[in-house]
């Protein structure tokens, strides 16, 4: 991406930084819950994915609000970075309903998979499951476009172990989410395909 797209990334791109204020604003109220500059455990287990508190008591809004919750500072500015620089790729790739459904889904589905594979009191949150989705549907759109899926594939696995050996790191979320990123993304190559066929390279519309 060079500077003259990170430039109009920056002008059509909203509902990428939309979904950057969201996040923010749900830390905001992480660190209201807390009291502090910093989020504790008790404001996390009111808002974070809280695997026994959706299989149990049924909460099934944390598969949703855990996509916003962030752990620390350093975790914020992290996803926020790469959602600035990879959510604003595909939102003018694809256009933001396109865009915003797979945000969405690869999230979600993150989340479902971790209360459904982990501990039953694992606490988790964060954009990493749906930026996990943003970066698998890149990454195949890429192969697509360069009719090389087994390299695509191949790049996908190498990001999911980079990014998911640590310890406390949600690998599951990771894996949902890119799974999710390459199928869609396997499809949205055909459309941005169609699209570069007709010299046309950025979908500004919903």
């Amino acid at each position: 991406m060079g500077v003259e797209d990170l430039l109009k990334a920056a002008k059509y791109a909203w509902l990428t930084y939309t979904l950057l204020l969201i996040n923010i604003a749900v830390f905001a109220y992480e660190l209201y819950l807390s009291g502090a500059l910093t989020v504790k455990t008790e404001a996390l287990l009111k808002v974070a994915l809280v695997n026994f508190c959706v299989t149990e008591c049924h909460e099934y809004w944390r598969l949703v609000s855990a996509m916003f919750v962030h752990l620390d500072w350093i975790h914020l500015a992290m996803n926020m970075f790469f959602l600035i620089y990879l959510g604003s790729q595909l939102e003018l790739f694809v256009g933001k309903m396109r865009y915003l459904v797979l945000y969405l889904t690869a999230g979600i589905l993150g989340n479902v998979l971790t209360v459904a594979l982990m501990d039953p009191w694992t606490v988790s949150g964060g954009a990493s499951g749906a930026l996990f989705g943003v970066a698998g549907a890149l990454i195949m759109m890429e192969g697509m476009l360069k009719r090389n899926i087994q390299m695509a594939l191949g790049n996908a696995f190498f990001l999911f172990l980079i990014n998911s050996w640590l310890p406390g790191v949600n690998w599951v979320a990771h894996l949902g989410g890119l799974i999710v990123g390459l199928a869609f993304g396997y499809n949205y190559g055909i459309y941005v395909r169609r699209k570069m066929a007709r010299m046309e390279y950025w979908d500004l519309r919903w």
